[in-house]
């Protein structure tokens, strides 16, 4: 068989977790069904050596690049809306099936097509994603899915959303979970943390988020609570907040300023690949108060480094956490702040915690949802 996929998002340098997603779950193709040829398909326009650094890994495992270096990916996801220009005139039309990660499916793909939708972020908090990225979306995501064959979700919630928003039949959607790979995510040594923590310049003890700096992870409420608990509590630990600059990031930075605790919040930027599990298991505890996930991958790492973990109770993050995690009313600021408070006080409720997380985290892993995905492409 012949399957092609975007590789768009996994080209990236700085990886969202679209990114990671596809990611994870070609390496299981080329890992366990070796038997069909696996084609990655991107545009890189004027510069296809940055592509093929990225896709180098997949290559050596038996994969195929196909780039198209001579237009920009930009301007044919503005164009196709109104001019429906062929995907196969820049990528060519070899393919059985075509996987599009990142929702939209372009005009002029031939063979089967298959689409990931992960949620209807857009939909539900308008206000919290790019224009850009909106605009998109309204022109072009109903046409994709009438133009695919099969949708995938990433959780039974963005199944039920996509239902509600799109009018999409269900028995057209396939829960596809998100995974985590325990071979990278497990409690590491001291030693390994240690390094992690001299590169990052992190204390001893830290409170830990990881994820986009942006409106819809609810950071200003995380850093309110923080304020108060700081107030509050003669013990608490900095908070690192671990990820890259998204959109509307700066009133982060004033709300941190407003209150004074400059000195008391650390940000370490886009965080490496193979720094990740050290950041994770380091922490004291791991705050995701977000408003809103189609699954949420950061609480499920933290739970396989056996860090205890605080999340919301909105969206899917119930579905993820299950009853290994305390839940919190995201909305709720003194709800978010007594979370932390009771945790930073609590030993044998963090190694409760720790020791549930871990065993949660094993139900969710990448081969199953591979395997989800490779049983729509043989049917």
């Amino acid at each position: 068989m012949n399957i092609a996929f975007d590789a768009q998002p996994i080209i990236e340098s700085q990886k969202t977790g679209i990114g990671f997603y596809e990611y994870n779950i070609v390496k299981e193709f080329l890992k366990h069904w070796p038997e069909n040829n696996y084609t990655f398909n991107c545009f890189r326009f004027r510069n296809p050596c940055e592509a093929l650094k990225a896709l180098h890994e997949f290559e050596e495992l038996g994969g195929i690049s196909n780039i198209c270096a001579w237009f920009p990916s930009s301007f044919y996801r503005l164009i196709w809306n109104f001019i429906p220009v062929p995907y196969s005139l820049f990528l060519g039309n070899n393919a059985d099936i075509t996987c599009f990660f990142n929702y939209h499916v372009p005009p002029g793909v031939t063979g089967k097509k298959v689409v990931v939708v992960h949620d209807m972020a857009y939909q539900v908090f308008p206000e919290t994603v790019r224009l850009r990225t909106r605009v998109m979306l309204n022109m072009s995501l109903k046409k994709s899915i009438k133009r695919a064959d099969s949708i995938i979700t990433i959780s039974e919630f963005s199944k039920s959303e996509i239902v509600k928003y799109m009018g999409v039949d269900p028995s057209l959607i396939t829960v596809a979970h998100c995974g985590v790979d325990t071979d990278i995510f497990y409690p590491l040594s001291e030693d390994l943390v240690n390094k992690v923590k001299q590169k990052y310049d992190l204390p001893s003890e830290y409170l830990l988020y990881t994820g986009t700096l942006e409106p819809r992870k609810n950071i200003e409420r995380l850093i309110d609570a923080y304020a108060m608990l700081i107030n509050e509590n003669a013990f608490t630990p900095v908070l690192v907040l671990a990820g890259r600059k998204g959109w509307l990031y700066d009133s982060i930075f004033d709300k941190i300023n407003s209150l004074g605790i400059e000195k008391r919040v650390i940000f370490t930027g886009y965080v490496d690949d193979g720094d990740m599990p050290a950041l994770l298991s380091g922490a004291l505890i791991f705050v995701f108060p977000s408003l809103y996930e189609g699954f949420g991958m950061p609480p499920l790492e933290a739970m396989a480094c056996g860090i205890p973990v605080i999340t919301s109770s909105a969206a899917s993050l119930p579905e993820v956490a299950g009853d290994a995690a305390i839940m919190v009313d995201p909305y709720d600021t003194v709800a978010i702040k007594n979370g932390i408070n009771r945790l930073i006080n609590d030993a044998k409720l963090r190694d409760f915690l720790s020791i549930k997380g871990i065993e949660r985290a094993k139900q969710f892993n990448w081969k199953r949802t591979a395997s989800t995905i490779m049983n729509i492409y043989d049917n």
